[in-house]
Order: structure tokens, then C-alpha cells, then sequence
């Protein structure tokens, strides 16, 4: 028996946009920053790939790369990517 799968994006099953703000905000906070690229990169896939590369300015390809958490971004380009989702990041202290 074959079974089909469908790619698994975690956006496609929070409720609202705080439930979404959150899980940014804890992939955020993680050791690990390969935590919030890829948490990142499945926002940009659930508001359209395509899409967010044009507003951010990049190339779609090398955009995939970047948020697949094995890329190494630089911050001019995280910073390009959450405005083109309208994602304002606030430094806050602890």
C-alpha cells in the first residue's frame, strides 16, 4: 500500500496571527539561530516564496537556500525578508 505525504508546514496550523508571532518569537529566542531561519522560511513559503523574495529584493532560489537553516544568511537579508512579511524585529531585553 503506498502512502502519500504532503510537506509539512507548521504556519498551515496556527490559529491567528499571534499564534504565528509566537512560534517566530520562540524560534527566535533558540541556541540554535538555524531554528528561527527555518521558522522563518516557513512563513515565507506559506505567504508565497515567490512573492516575499520580490518584495525583499532577492533571488527566490537563493532565498530557499538561505531559510532551509543549512544557508548562512547574512542580517541584511534576514532584515529584507521579515519587512517583506511585515515582521518588525525589536530588541528587547530579558
Amino acid at each position: 500500500m503506498d502512502s502519500k505525504t504532503t510537506p509539512y508546514n507548521p504556519f498551515d496550523y496556527l490559529d491567528g496571527q499571534s499564534e504565528m508571532d509566537a512560534y517566530l518569537a520562540e524560534a527566535f529566542l533558540d541556541e540554535d539561530p538555524r531554528v528561527f531561519l527555518v521558522a522563518l522560511g516557513f512563513l515565507a513559503k506559506k505567504k508565497g516564496m515567490s512573492e516575499v523574495a520580490k518584495r525583499a529584493g532577492v533571488n527566490r532560489e537563493s532565498l530557499y537556500r538561505s531559510l532551509s537553516g543549512e544557508g548562512n544568511p547574512g542580517y541584511a537579508t534576514i532584515a529584507k525578508v521579515a519587512r517583506a512579511l511585515n515582521i518588525r524585529m525589536v530588541p528587547e531585553t530579558l
